[in-house]
């Protein structure tokens, strides 16, 4: 599935192991309570407002997959040259293979990005052994279906700090390792991954060839 604004399925399919990080803090609840907060300084002032992530209810994720929906769909015109209608009809299919019980689906991490009282992004993880977690049969991988900064809040280290914290909870879980796909083109969030520590584990290229004449 697609890794909106910060990256996005099949040319590059990028999975490590977990990486050290700043310590963040579990504050436990499992629904509409910070599950965990990173203190973090915006105006190097001192002044140290919490990025948090809750779990998302339902009413919060159906506007999310709507508009998740149709980023995909425009990403495999783009990238897969299928058309607008046979690429929405596959991104909606998916969508519904992957969260048949929407944000209650077994297995399923939906967390919506806050920084101090603003909603900034949000991401969808699934956790081995759930339906589209991982690429390898009985591997112990966690998967990043999506995680997005909404475009008023990007290019503040948010996605990173919702990467690190999504990577507590999992270790909580017991989750050895963490992967997700990308677009070969989207440079910027392949730079991001791997200053993560995420590392290239299979790769896939492609050229047009032209018509017989």
């Amino acid at each position: 599935m697609a890794v909106a604004d910060v990256g996005d399925p099949h040319p590059a399919i990028i999975a490590g192991p977990r990486t050290p990080w700043p310590p963040a803090t579990n504050r436990g609840g499992t629904s509409g309570h910070a599950l965990l907060y990173y203190p973090l300084d915006p105006d190097g002032e001192g002044a140290m407002v919490e990025l948090t992530l809750t779990a998302m209810t339902e009413q919060e994720l159906a506007p999310l997959l709507g508009t998740l929906e149709q980023h995909y769909a425009e990403d495999m015109v783009a990238h897969r040259g299928m058309t607008p209608a046979a690429a929405r009809e596959r991104s909606s299919n998916q969508l519904r293979e992957l969260l048949p019980a929407g944000a209650a689906t077994e297995g399923v991490l939906l967390r919506l990005a806050r920084f101090g009282d603003a909603e900034v992004g949000w991401i969808w993880v699934t956790v081995p052994g759930a339906v589209g977690a991982t690429d390898t049969t009985g591997s112990q991988r966690g998967w990043i279906h999506n995680i997005e900064v909404y475009p008023a809040h990007r290019g503040r280290g948010y996605a990173r700090r919702m990467i690190q914290l999504i990577e507590v909870e999992l270790a909580h879980l017991g989750v050895p390792e963490l992967g997700l796909n990308v677009f070969g083109t989207n440079t910027v969030a392949i730079g991001l991954y791997r200053s993560l520590g995420f590392e290239v584990m299979a790769q896939q290229m492609s050229k047009r060839i032209e018509p017989a004449g």
